[in-house]
């Protein structure tokens, strides 16, 4: 083979060559893109933990104003709607046993009165006898002493007797006046409960409210309310309403933020208006049925605006965390167990940090202990994501609003 043959020949293996070698780089794969994240900014802000709840307007207080004794109403003062306060008379009831006893009980006291003024004089006679037994005695012994044989020994000793006598009269002349005084005790004692029970012949309001409901009308039979309350009859429902109740089911996650004083804010939708309380009470303990706690508000009432069985809209503001470190709240995995954890990303690598949590609110949580200021946690679903994995951080939408709340 000649040169010029031989330099087509290394031209066309050259040639293939690189051709193989083209097609061959040309197959390889391509390297993988890294998985993109959410990820969002651990920084201060101000929280607030607020619950809105709905509740109803229900009466300070209600009840059923009963008779403590039986009888026929006489006269009722009063009548749907009437606005009383407390002592004003409701009802009046015909009670004439009741007045026979106070005038048994008046003559019975009149009566122990005058035993023991007869009692008194008894004890002044019983004491000037004993007196006068006492000095005759005296007398006669201090003879019978200084002369011997002048006065009989029989004589001095029938003296002392006599004494002795009217000095046991004194003592039961006193024991009968202190009977007698007991007498007038007792005597007292029943024409004060007479009295009192005629008095309960009156019925009157037992505070300031409005009448809600009449029972009874003149001449109507009433029965003792302590007698049986299956056949007792209500004279009024009596409620108050210068101020109102609302009890709210305070969920179990937040009973225990919940504090005396704490403020509110009731919404009314009608008439729309905003009103401003604090939390009056509340039970302390959770109902088993319902996982709620009973909390109460107390809504000044004064113009009578609010009716009972209206309903409002109530903000309780249980907390307030300002300048707090926070984090989203779908950036912590297993929250409320002893296993809370966020996926941070540090120079594009993945790390599991193990975080404690504190106040919760609708977006944001509270962060104790486990993240830095600055640090970037992943959001969202951390499924498929595992310790030391590359990915490339993206800042969340929602974090391109520098307030939290």
């Amino acid at each position: 083979m000649n040169r010029t043959g031989r330099a087509v020949a290394i031209s066309l293996s050259t040639a293939c060559c690189v051709s193989f070698l083209t097609s061959c780089r040309s197959s390889a794969p391509p390297p993988a893109e890294l998985p993109v994240v959410p990820v969002a900014v651990v920084g201060p802000a101000t929280l607030q933990n607020n619950v809105v709840l709905s509740a109803e307007f229900q009466p300070f207080q209600e009840v059923d104003v009963m008779a403590k004794v039986a009888g026929y109403v006489r006269s009722i003062r009063v009548d749907l709607g009437s606005h009383v306060r407390a002592g004003d008379v409701l009802a009046t009831l015909e009670v004439p046993e009741i007045q026979q006893d106070v005038q048994k009980a008046k003559a019975g006291l009149a009566a122990a009165e005058a035993n023991i003024v007869s009692a008194q004089a008894g004890v002044q006679r019983a004491q000037a006898a004993a007196d006068i037994a006492q000095l005759s005695y005296q007398r006669i012994n201090d003879v019978a002493t200084k002369n011997k044989g002048l006065v009989p020994r029989q004589d001095v000793d029938v003296s002392r007797s006599r004494s002795a006598e009217a000095a046991a009269q004194l003592a039961s002349a006193k024991s009968a006046l202190l009977a007698a005084q007991e007498q007038r005790s007792a005597a007292a004692s029943d024409f004060a409960r007479a009295g009192a029970m005629a008095q309960y012949a009156t019925i009157r309001a037992p505070f300031d409210g409005i009448v809600t409901k009449r029972y009874a009308n003149t001449g109507s039979m009433i029965q003792a309310g302590i007698s049986s309350q299956t056949q007792a009859m209500p004279v009024v429902r009596l409620a108050q309403y210068n101020v109102l109740r609302l009890t709210l089911p305070v969920p179990v996650t937040d009973a225990a933020e919940v504090k005396d004083g704490q403020p509110v804010d009731v919404t009314v939708t009608n008439p729309p208006r905003q009103l401003h309380g604090k939390i009056s009470r509340y039970a302390g303990s959770v109902q088993m049925s319902t996982r709620t706690m009973d909390t109460q508000v107390d809504v000044p009432n004064a113009d009578g605006s609010l009716l009972p069985g209206m309903y409002a809209e109530v903000h309780l503001h249980l907390a307030d965390r300002p300048n707090v470190m926070s984090v989203p709240i779908d950036a912590v995995d297993g929250l409320g167990t002893s296993a809370e954890q966020a996926y941070v990303v540090r120079g594009g690598v993945v790390h599991v940090a193990q975080v404690t949590t504190g106040l919760q609110t609708a977006t944001r949580l509270e962060v104790l202990s486990g993240l830095q200021p600055g640090d970037q946690v992943i959001v969202g679903r951390h499924t498929g994501l595992a310790e030391g994995e590359q990915v490339k951080a993206h800042l969340a939408t929602y974090e391109n609003d520098a307030s939290h709340g």
